[in-house]
C-alpha cells in the first residue's frame, strides 16, 4: 500500500499542534476563545503558502462537529455551491473557501444570505490581503485574522522535534546545519520544510546528511513563484522602493529574486513605472534606456536578460530622484475630482460663434513662444501644479525656464 506523504500524515488534530500562530491558538488568542466558548464566526484567514490556513480551518471543522466542505473560488461553480447548501439547510455546514479573493460576484450573491442566517459558517482562505483583493460585501460578513509567517526559530524546533517523533519516516542523522538550511530553503513554509526533510531522509536513509548531501537533493531554497501572492508583491515594492532609496546593492538583490523567478513581463512592467515615478525628470534619458533595455531583454530572453536589467538597475538606482511631474498630474487630477472642472476660456475653444470670443494668440508668432494670455479657467487661473526641483542639471534647466516664464509673464 502506497504510503501517504509525511506532511499529510502529521496534519494537527487539534489547535494545539498549530506551529507558530500563537496570537490566534496560544493561550489569549482569539481562535481558541471561539472554542472554548462555542462560538461560529465565519472567519477570512490570510496569509502566506504553508504556514497554516487550511489546518486551522479543518481544526476548527472538526471542534464544531458540523459537515465540511471545501469550495475553490478559482475554479468550483455555482452549482456545487447549491448542493453544498442544500445540505446545510438540514444539518449545517462549515464551508472552507480556498482563494475567496478570487469568488465572482454571482456566488457571492447567492451565498452571502446563507452566511448571513447562520446556515454556513464560512472559513475563507487568501495569501492575498483581503483589505484589498476580497468583495467588501464577503468581508463584512467575516471576521478577518492574519496568520503569521514562521519564525526560523519555531520551525527549527518543529523540524527537531519531528525528526524525534518520526524515527522510521525520518531514519538519517540530520546536523543542525541542515535543518537550519532546509528553514531558509522552504521560505519558512511548514509543509515545504517537511517534504524536504522527508525527501533528504529517503535519499540517505540511515546516513548522516551534511549541507553537501542536502543541497544534492534540494537543489536550490523554494521560492514563493505566484504572482498572486502578497510575497510576490512584495518582492517588486521591495525593489522599487531600494531603487527610490538609492540603495543600489538592496536593488540588486531584490532584483535577483525576480530574476530567479523568471517572470521578465512583471520585472519590465515595474522598472517602467519607476523610470518615470522615481527617476522621472532628474534623468529623462532613463525613458530611453528603459525602452531598449526592454527591447534587449525580449530579444535574448534569460539568463542573459540579467545583464541589460543589472545595468539598468545599477543606474536607476545611482541615478537622482525626481517625482515632481507625476505629483504634479496627481494634484490636477484631484482639483478635477473635487469638482473644480470650470469653464474653458473661449479663446481656448475652436468655435466662433461665441459674442465673448477674444482672439486666440499664436506662440509661434511670438518671441521665446511665451505669449500674454489666459490658459487655466477662470477660477483657477493663478494654480501651480508644477513645481520643479534642484535634482539635475536637467530640471535645473526646467526650473529656470519655468521660472523665466513666470517673470516674463507677470511684466505690466
Amino acid at each position: 500500500m502506497k504510503k501517504q506523504p509525511l506532511a499529510y500524515r502529521i496534519r494537527p488534530k487539534s489547535i494545539d499542534d498549530i506551529v507558530g500562530q500563537d496570537h490566534l491558538v496560544g493561550k489569549n488568542g482569539v481562535i481558541r476563545k471561539m472554542i472554548d466558548k462555542e462560538n461560529y464566526f465565519s472567519l477570512i484567514l490570510y496569509g502566506g503558502p504553508g504556514i497554516g490556513k487550511t489546518t486551522i480551518a479543518q481544526v476548527l471543522a472538526e471542534h464544531y462537529g458540523l459537515n465540511q466542505y471545501t469550495f475553490n473560488a478559482s475554479t468550483d461553480n455555482k452549482a456545487a455551491l447549491k448542493d453544498i447548501v442544500s445540505h446545510a439547510k438540514h444539518y449545517g455546514a462549515l464551508l472552507i473557501v480556498d482563494e475567496i479573493h478570487r469568488m465572482k460576484k454571482d456566488i457571492q450573491d447567492f451565498l452571502l444570505p446563507h452566511v448571513e442566517d447562520g446556515t454556513i459558517t464560512m472559513i475563507g482562505l487568501t495569501t492575498n490581503n483581503p483589505y484589498h483583493s476580497v468583495n467588501p460585501a464577503v468581508r463584512s460578513r467575516c471576521h478577518v485574522l492574519k496568520l503569521n509567517v514562521i519564525t526560523e526559530k519555531a520551525l527549527f524546533s518543529f523540524l527537531k522535534k519531528l525528526i524525534k517523533t518520526y524515527p522510521d519516516d525520518l531514519n538519517a542523522n540530520f546536523q543542525d546545519a541542515v535543518i537550519d538550511y532546509i528553514v531558509q530553503a522552504s521560505n519558512r513554509e511548514i509543509r515545504t520544510a517537511i517534504n524536504m526533510l522527508e525527501l533528504v531522509a529517503m535519499a540517505y536513509e540511515t546516513e548522516t546528511v551534511d549541507i553537501t548531501k542536502a543541497k544534492q537533493v534540494i537543489l536550490k531554497p523554494a521560492l514563493a513563484l505566484d504572482k498572486n501572492e502578497d510575497n510576490y508583491y512584495n518582492i517588486l515594492s521591495a525593489l522599487q522602493k531600494s531603487i527610490r532609496g538609492s540603495d543600489v546593492d538592496a536593488a540588486l538583490h531584490y532584483l535577483a529574486r525576480l530574476v530567479v523567478m523568471e517572470d521578465l513581463d512583471s520585472i519590465l512592467r515595474r522598472l517602467t513605472v519607476i523610470a518615470y515615478e522615481d527617476v522621472g525628470l532628474a534623468n529623462p534619458s532613463i525613458y530611453g534606456k528603459m525602452d531598449a533595455c526592454s527591447r534587449a531583454c525580449e530579444r535574448v530572453g534569460f539568463p542573459e536578460a540579467r545583464i541589460p536589467l543589472a545595468a539598468l538597475v545599477v543606474e536607476m538606482a545611482l541615478s537622482p530622484k525626481s517625482n515632481t511631474a507625476y505629483k504634479a498630474l496627481d494634484k490636477a487630477i484631484a482639483d478635477i475630482e473635487a469638482g473644480k472642472t470650470y469653464k474653458v476660456p473661449n479663446h481656448l475653444i475652436n468655435v466662433d460663434n461665441y459674442e465673448d470670443k477674444a482672439a486666440y494668440l499664436y506662440p509661434h508668432d511670438y518671441d521665446n513662444h511665451i505669449v500674454k494670455q489666459q490658459y487655466l479657467p477662470n477660477e483657477l487661473k493663478d494654480m501651480r501644479y508644477f513645481e520643479a526641483t534642484d535634482t539635475s542639471k536637467y530640471e535645473r534647466a526646467l526650473k529656470a525656464r519655468l521660472d523665466s516664464i513666470i517673470k516674463y509673464l507677470r511684466q505690466d
